[in-house]
């Protein structure tokens, strides 16, 4: 005999959240985005005024991906960062809290920025982000990914920010890749490809995100070391940039800033990891 369906939206998301148990640590709380999803409802408003409601029937699939270790921002399209709601597909990385610290910084170290730049930009998260809390700022946002690049314009235009970004097609490994952009700039930030190539990461990543934004040679220096040499070729006399790392590599990356004239300063995030290396011309 066929097992009944969940008599209602509270049953469905407990049930989910114990299957989702298995593998997630966010069980209950992937349950619950996945059922407002389902719902095409806030899950604010879903857990106040649906809980009763009959389930929805795409929600069993949805879990079935999400049993299967695929992201919950691939399966619903969207991601939270900074308080917005922003595009995601399995072109880009999904944008995580852990790299807030990077805008944080940059707001505080530059308020008064008028020309910012992102290496590698991905969904525009981080770009877009500053954009909106820079009102007087303007930015570019560069991508060797065309399918990344499509996202980042797509969250551009829901924001409001067409007129103020420009995201293009460049590579930071190729020579002359800078040279159309129009530097210098005021705030320079990346978060690159950081990852060891053997590190051992979890199904979610491993098997879903992009691999060229994720893994960068033995020690997962590779692309800092292309990238931080080119840093005093973009930025303005007093410009500062900051980089996202691994929570073992700030020793590596300041030493690869000093040797590039760069004066390199460390911030952490809220657990007290290593997080952001912030950057500015030796004077």
């Amino acid at each position: 005999m066929a097992e009944a369906p969940p008599a209602s939206v509270a049953q469905a998301i407990r049930d989910a959240a114990e299957k989702l148990a298995k593998t997630s640590d966010t069980a209950r709380l992937d349950a619950e985005v996945l059922m407002s999803h389902a719902l095409g409802v806030p899950r604010s408003e879903m857990l106040v005024r649906h809980m009763a409601d009959a389930v929805p029937s795409t929600f069993a699939m949805l879990v079935e991906r999400r049993a299967a270790h695929e992201p919950v921002a691939y399966i619903t399209g969207t991601q939270e960062f900074y308080g917005r709601s922003f595009i995601v597909s399995p072109d880009v990385l999904i944008p995580r809290g852990d790299s807030e610290v990077l805008v944080e910084r940059a707001i505080a170290a530059k308020p008064d920025a008028l020309r910012v730049f992102d290496c590698g930009t991905g969904s525009g998260a981080l770009l877009l982000t500053c954009l909106l809390e820079l009102p007087a700022a303007m930015g570019v946002g560069i991508d060797r990914s065309r399918a990344a690049l499509d996202v980042a314009r797509g969250n551009a235009a829901a924001l409001g920010l067409g007129q103020r970004a420009s995201l293009a097609g460049a590579d930071w490994t190729l020579p002359g890749w800078s040279d159309p952009l129009g530097g210098p700039f005021d705030l320079v930030f990346a978060n690159p490809p950081y990852i060891e190539t053997d590190a051992i990461i979890f199904p979610d990543v491993r098997d879903h995100e992009p691999h060229e934004a994720l893994f960068a040679g033995p020690d997962g220096l590779n692309d800092y070391r292309v990238l931080i040499p080119q840093v005093p070729g973009l930025l303005a006399l007093k410009g500062i940039a900051l980089v996202e790392i691994g929570a073992t590599q700030a020793s590596a990356v300041i030493a690869l800033a000093e040797v590039a004239g760069l004066v390199a300063t460390l911030h952490r995030d809220l657990a007290g990891r290593d997080r952001v290396v912030e950057m500015t011309l030796r004077r």
